[in-house]
């Protein structure tokens, strides 16, 4: 459709402009209503956590020029995918394609917390010592170009329209940095909220070092996943102002708050040291 090629040709400012966006005004939220009391001095977090996006960034225009849309343009025009196979209307293929490619998001980081060498990735976003809008963006180069591959997968066998997919980059980026912000939501607009979309009281339980805290709230953009397949918590045991963020045993600033160490962290330990099925600290699961 035509509206894919505009959106093909105006991709790029699209998503610059809601990223910088959304990363000012959560930003500006922290600063106004914080839920919890930095323990790394914001400049630190920002300087290493915003240097690893933009080299992240660097890295996925260098290794995949075309990207995502890329990718779904050039599945469209060979007709690749379910949806170019099934006679669905064009409006209830983009919402079918945002919801499924977010159900894959949702598979996905179930499995980097389940397989060893995936976690080892995984655990520089959740080495994080505390809980802000940066953290949102914060993952290892190696995770994220393994995470573009599954979503290229995806696009190919689910034939999504490239609008889906800009959308769905959109949203997610969007909804990663507002459920990661240190912001504080009245308790009866969380308890609403979440049930379209995660909040930031929701997923900050999964950044919890208690292991069976860590092993729930798995969602990023919506919420229905968690409670369809049982990963779902409500809250904290300690409370979010209490509650401590982070890795046991990963607390040491060059470890985990410093651009070098932070890309170091997954060559560090043991593999046997993994989430799922974890159970050396946490019990128990208070559900609503």
């Amino acid at each position: 459709m035509e509206f894919d090629h505009w959106i093909m040709g105006h991709e790029v400012p699209i998503r610059l402009g809601c990223f910088f966006g959304v990363l000012v005004a959560v930003a500006l939220w922290e600063l106004l209503a914080p839920r919890r009391r930095l323990t790394v001095s914001k400049t630190v977090r920002w300087v290493n956590n915003l240097g690893l996006v933009f080299f992240n960034s660097f890295l996925l225009r260098l290794l995949f020029p075309a990207a995502a849309v890329g990718v779904a343009a050039f599945a469209a025009q060979r007709g690749w995918g379910v949806l170019h196979y099934t006679p669905v209307p064009y409006v209830l293929a983009v919402v079918l394609s945002v919801v499924a490619m977010d159900f894959i998001i949702y598979l996905q980081h179930v499995l980097v917390h389940a397989v060893p060498a995936l976690w080892r990735l995984h655990r520089l976003h959740h080495a994080d010592p505390d809980y802000d809008v940066t953290t949102g963006a914060r993952f290892h180069p190696i995770e994220i170009v393994l995470s573009m591959l599954i979503k290229f997968a995806t696009i190919v066998v689910l034939g999504p329209p490239v609008v889906a997919v800009v959308i769905f980059e959109v949203v997610l980026n969007a909804t990663a940095m507002f459920n990661h912000g240190n912001i504080r939501l009245p308790q009866a607009l969380d308890r609403w909220l979440r049930l379209v979309v995660v909040t930031p009281d929701m997923h900050r339980v999964h950044h919890s070092v208690e292991d069976d805290e860590a092993n729930s709230n798995f969602g990023f953009n919506l919420p229905w996943w968690d409670r369809l397949f049982g990963t779902y918590r409500a809250q904290p045991r300690a409370g979010h102002e209490e509650m401590t963020i982070g890795i046991h045993r990963y607390y040491a600033p060059g470890e985990v708050s410093w651009l070098p160490g932070m890309l170091w962290l997954p060559f560090r330990g043991k593999i046997t040291e993994y989430a799922i099925n974890r159970r050396e600290w946490g019990t128990g699961n208070e559900n609503e």
